[in-house]
């Protein structure tokens, strides 16, 4: 795994820690993804570097502090399906404060039982729709959510006043993000992600 992993983790060898979590994280994803369809990726490998490398990625680009802003207590991961990039963000990150918001009740008997068998500490679930989230997080994350269009406004209102959005989108979804949330954000550069063709990490806040 951590070969798999080297490209999204820049080289650097993940802690031991953190690999035994992802182990065992990818062995109870594999158990209930034979019965429970959370990810329509099956094989353990494509797993690791589509849905572990990427996530692990995006911790590297979003957690950091930068210039005068702290790094993220909150993170608030929408439509997080399988877990992903809010589970392998927090295994990065412990400290982070975690929120799954996940509106289908089996992914989030999933999500509830990961947190649980992964013992995570300052980790919930919300088995509902982002709307009904009476909460804001200093990170909002967004990944290969249904209805794309519809699902940004809502995460962005999450957003803590001096917090961060960040999207895991195809590049070509970039435009439509900014042409959907207007004038008010600004947008960070985009990053590629490794292995990918047009997969990208973007980040925006409000502006002034």
């Amino acid at each position: 795994m951590a070969e798999l992993l080297a490209p999204f983790t820049g080289g650097e060898m993940p802690a031991p820690r953190l690999l035994e979590a992802l182990q065992r994280y990818l062995d109870l994803l594999l158990r209930w993804n034979a019965r429970v369809n959370l990810t329509a990726v099956r094989d353990a490998e494509t797993i690791v570097t589509r849905h572990f490398g990427e996530s692990l990625f995006a911790a590297r680009v979003l957690l950091r502090g930068g210039g005068e802003a702290a790094a993220p207590a909150t993170l608030a991961d929408v439509g997080s399906g399988a877990g992903f990039p809010g589970i392998p963000m927090k295994l990065f990150a412990p400290g982070i404060e975690l929120t799954l918001i996940e509106s289908h009740n089996k992914k989030a008997v999933f999500l509830r039982e990961a947190v649980r068998s992964l013992g995570l500490d300052r980790a919930q679930v919300f088995s509902g729709r982002a709307e009904q989230w009476a909460k804001t997080a200093d990170l909002v994350t967004l990944r290969a959510v249904e209805q794309f269009e519809r699902a940004l406004p809502v995460a962005a209102k999450l957003v803590a006043g001096d917090g961060r959005l960040g999207l895991l989108v195809g590049a070509g979804q970039v435009p439509t993000a900014q042409g959907v949330l207007g004038g008010n954000w600004e947008w960070e550069e985009p990053v590629g992600v490794p292995r990918s063709e047009a997969r990208v990490v973007i980040a925006a806040r409000r502006s002034g």
